[in-house]
């Protein structure tokens, strides 16, 4: 239902995983990044909220191990998007999230900032933003149907509506099957999506996937608030140098 866009490698970013123990000279590991929700640059709809992300990660033998953070964000009348990135940590453990970076997003000017919390000196990168201000949002809709070379099938489902946080959400459910062979995969399996959608902000308030190559992720937005953010979110942090990627 959601399709990658020119923000997306930058909001990466933001949950970039770090092995606990990286020790130089030993073979094999994996990072790891996770997408997360979507905002699209829309016109005359502002809003604040608070994204909380958690991700259950599958164990052998049916367990699993969970990783979680919460994170502001916010868009004004004009589309600009501001978004802050956490770190994921183990959910219960005793590591607190850290802020490492700030995103604002400007389809009007076409500017995209990425601000390093953590990086000495402090600095900001100034990218092209692609996308255009929107006075409307609909999502794309994956169509049922087999998967081209006959690797699999996806089915479409629409659920209804739904009340969340006492704001009428529509919901969707996309079930993609994949067949045996098709990613080295000795057995068949299914990847599922829903998402409950506030239309008129062009946001999910809910969203899930759950992906057995990956686990389960779930993107929830709460304190949501529909008035016009503080301006001041916009403004780049106060010290920190531009580099502008533009130019290169």
């Amino acid at each position: 239902m959601r399709s990658l866009f020119s923000f997306l490698p930058i909001l990466l970013l933001g949950a970039l995983l770090t092995p606990f123990c990286v020790a130089q000279g030993v073979d094999g590991g994996v990072s790891e990044t996770l997408q997360s929700i979507y905002i699209p640059p829309m016109l005359n709809a502002p809003f604040t909220a608070v994204v909380h992300t958690e991700w259950a990660k599958p164990l052998p033998g049916a367990g699993s191990y969970t990783l979680v953070n919460q994170r502001q964000v916010a868009r004004d009348s004009q589309g600009r998007i501001y978004e802050e990135r956490w770190l994921l940590v183990p959910k219960g453990g005793k590591l607190e999230s850290v802020m490492n970076v700030i995103q604002i997003a400007d389809p009007n000017a076409h500017t995209l900032y990425n601000c390093f919390l953590l990086r000495s000196p402090h600095s900001c990168t100034l990218q092209k933003f692609a996308e255009r201000a929107l006075t409307a949002y609909i999502p794309p809709v994956l169509a049922t149907g087999h998967l081209a070379g006959d690797t699999g099938f996806t089915l479409h489902e629409n659920l209804g509506t739904r009340s969340i946080q006492g704001i009428d959400t529509v919901g969707t459910r996309d079930t993609t099957t994949f067949n045996s062979g098709t990613f080295g995969n000795d057995r068949a399996f299914d990847v599922v999506r829903e998402f409950w959608t506030d239309t008129e902000l062009g946001v999910n308030l809910l969203s899930e996937l759950d992906d057995p190559r990956i686990g389960r992720q779930t993107f929830t937005l709460t304190d949501l608030s529909l008035s016009e953010p503080n301006p001041e979110l916009f403004e780049l942090p106060a010290g920190y140098q531009v580099v502008d990627m533009r130019k290169r």
